[in-house]
């Protein structure tokens, strides 16, 4: 057992295994939950430039990843593969926020909102490989791509970026494209997935909410404008423009509101 919330969050953040991994990543929560560990280590945590991860799947540019229609069974198996990969890579995220910035003198209710977001991405990522296992399938089976992570590499040397770049465009992407997927599936008589993929949404919610939180208070601590610190800061660390239709109402309820995103897009809806 790690003695504390920053060595733990390295030991499962290093776990190539998946099983491994996930099982890290509860241990950690439900020790944290009963605190019987200490916030910080004792000795200096230097985040790997990866995370541990099997040797499947293969790794491809985000356009050499094959795109299969949603109506046939292959195009199924293939978006629960991709997302499956989304949310490890969402596991990995929180985790590396936890041991990257874990001596930035954040409030504990800080680490006790990353590690939750952890803990609900390994429940996501094991839903769907459970998923996939009903298909035939396994995580690694398909190619994926590292665009998440390449682009969480942008932002490992300033928390107000990464958690602009990830909880705020990454995660918040999640809020507009899941609820057409899931009437799509629903279309098509798959509500097993659609259901794996309604918990995932209401899920998602919080960890924006998570991100926008931090986001908003350490632009108070420093004296600077959230809004306008949020355009700036994708401008310099994200590639494109942000992609709507936007799903204005769960972003704002969550603490995302317009004023943050329509200037960066190309789409006012």
């Amino acid at each position: 057992m790690p003695i504390s919330l920053a060595d733990g969050a390295l030991d499962a953040l290093l776990c190539a295994d998946l099983d491994g991994k996930v099982e890290r990543v509860n241990q950690l929560a439900s020790a944290w939950k009963n605190k019987n560990l200490s916030l910080r280590s004792g000795t200096r945590i230097r985040p790997p430039e990866r995370p541990g991860r099997p040797d499947k799947p293969e790794l491809l540019p985000p356009a050499n990843v094959p795109k299969r229609p949603l109506s046939s069974r292959k195009g199924r198996i293939a978006l629960i593969h991709a997302i499956a990969h989304i949310e490890l890579n969402a596991i990995d995220l929180a985790l590396d926020i936890l041991v990257r910035f874990s001596g930035q003198n954040m409030p504990r209710s800080f680490h006790d909102g990353w590690l939750r977001v952890a803990h609900e991405e390994a429940k996501h990522f094991t839903l769907l490989r459970k998923r996939l296992a009903e298909h035939d399938h396994a995580y690694g089976d398909l190619p994926a791509h590292d665009g998440l992570w390449e682009a969480a590499g942008e932002t490992g040397h300033d928390l107000i970026a990464r958690l602009a770049i990830v909880p705020l465009v990454l995660e918040a992407r999640g809020l507009d494209v899941t609820p057409p997927l899931i009437s799509k599936l629903r279309a098509l008589g798959d509500d097993q997935t659609a259901d794996i993929f309604e918990i995932i949404y209401e899920d998602e919610k919080g960890h924006v909410a998570v991100g926008a939180k931090w986001f908003r208070f350490l632009c108070n601590r420093h004296g600077m404008e959230p809004a306008n610190t949020f355009a700036t800061l994708v401008r310099q660390h994200f590639r494109g423009h942000l992609k709507g239709p936007f799903n204005d109402r769960a972003r704002s309820a969550n603490g995302l509101t317009p004023l943050f995103y329509r200037s960066l897009s190309t789409a006012g809806t």
